[in-house]
């Protein structure tokens, strides 16, 4: 009876060992399929949208573009530690895999880059009355300080990219709060613009192409500080962009009283601009939205809100004549949508960069010249795929080793039983 039992004993070793090794080789596979390797296999089906370059416009190289928004990186105070860590994986890998691939050369990111910058502290502190409270208020303030710190840190590691690339935010409601919010605290503002150069209105020209980035949050036409000095930027920029119509207006008038022209800051052939903010121009609700990212049904009829869903309408009308964009581009709603705006703009609002705002999260790829543009929508793995296959991958392996386990032992029963 010891032999076959110590035979016995051996072989259920042999079974356990296996069962382990096999599950930790199976794991380890899953673990990269869904992590990593899913990711370039649902990216790399997008491609640069299809762009024929005129005959004429061959000397200049159109600018390819990545858009991106809300990708809405959560703080100390909301939201689960694994939630923050699965969908910041996620962005990470995402962004990471596209840049890689792509390699754009100008990315934009369109505001609420941040879940809690409105709540997020900072070196600043109120004032204290005695050491004990200096104390207090000294290790808080370095708390605080190592808080903000490190929000700004973890998103340019998951958002890195190579030098060659240039890369440009606009501010969101959740980097500084509403209006009432970032009104009554002008640093919130100050210190997102501080660190990422994003003033209220700013003016690029990248390759001949421009682009006007705005704060949709100082669009309310009152008096605060913020919006005052939004609206003397933006008409600024309006001078700029407008300032060959006015001189072809006054042609005449010029010649006539021989008064010195006035120079113009852009070229003569300076193309109208791309508008680029957080919040979407007006639109009274969400129906003309279609597609597979649109909003659902029932958030298509409820009216948007001026001002916190869409940028007023009084202000929207403003910016379409300041600034005559050739295409707006927006975030904010965390869904897909593009329409025409009455004047003929098209806006094409871009959906969430998250699982945590949506399922199928994506990007927009666009080709730009000064003549014409062509875009491109590039979704990254759904949330709800990637846990299908953990699920389903547990399930090959649990009946996997199962049928293995029952056929080791009914052969080595076998074994036994001739042992004996």
């Amino acid at each position: 009876m010891i032999f076959p039992l110590g035979i016995m004993r051996t072989s259920n070793a042999l079974v356990c060992a296996g069962f382990l090794k096999r599950g930790a080789i199976f794991a380890v596979c899953l673990f990269v399929f869904c992590e990593w390797f899913i990711y370039y296999m649902v990216i790399l089906q997008c491609s640069w949208p299809v762009f024929t370059i005129e005959e004429h416009a061959k000397s200049s190289e159109p600018l390819r573009t990545m858009l991106l928004t809300d990708t809405h990186l959560l703080g100390s105070k909301d939201g689960h530690w694994f939630d923050k860590l699965r969908r910041e994986w996620q962005m990470e890998r995402a962004f990471q895999t596209a840049v890689s691939y792509f390699k754009p050369d100008v990315i934009f990111l369109l505001g609420d880059l941040f879940d809690e910058g409105m709540k997020c502290s900072d070196e600043r502190k109120n004032p204290v009355k005695n050491l004990h409270e200096q104390t207090k208020a000294l290790t808080g303030t370095q708390t605080h300080k190592l808080e903000w710190n490190k929000y700004i840190q973890r998103f340019h590691k998951m958002f890195r990219h190579s030098t060659r690339t240039k890369f440009y935010v606009v501010v969101g409601n959740h980097d500084i709060g509403f209006h009432y919010e970032a009104s009554g605290d002008q640093h919130l503002f100050q210190r997102f613009s501080a660190e990422f150069d994003s003033p209220s209105v700013k003016l690029l020209n990248i390759r001949g192409n421009l682009f006007v980035l705005v704060n949709s949050i100082a669009l309310q036409g009152d008096e605060c500080s913020m919006c005052s000095e939004a609206m003397t930027q933006l008409m600024n920029v309006a001078n700029k962009l407008n300032c060959h119509r006015e001189r072809s207006s006054k042609k005449v008038y010029e010649d006539v009283i021989k008064k010195e022209k006035k120079t113009c800051d852009l070229p003569k052939d300076s193309p109208a601009p791309i508008l680029i903010q957080h919040f979407p121009l007006y639109r009274r609700n969400e129906v003309r939205c279609t597609g597979v990212d649109a909003p659902p049904d029932e958030e298509k009829r409820s009216k948007n809100r001026e001002k916190w869903e869409v940028v007023s309408k009084e202000m929207s009308q403003k910016l379409l004549s300041l600034l005559r964009p050739r295409l707006v581009l927006s975030g904010h709603t965390h869904h897909g949508c593009y329409l025409l705006h009455d004047d003929g703009t098209p806006e094409m609002t871009i959906p969430s960069f998250s699982w945590r705002n949506r399922n199928n999260p994506s990007f927009v790829l666009s080709v730009i010249s000064p003549e014409k543009f062509a875009l491109s929508k590039c979704f990254i793995p759904r949330e709800s795929t990637v846990i299908a296959v953990y699920i389903i991958g547990g399930i090959v392996f649990v009946v996997m080793n199962f049928g293995l386990t029952y056929t080791s032992l009914r052969t080595r029963r076998k074994f036994n039983s001739c042992v004996r």
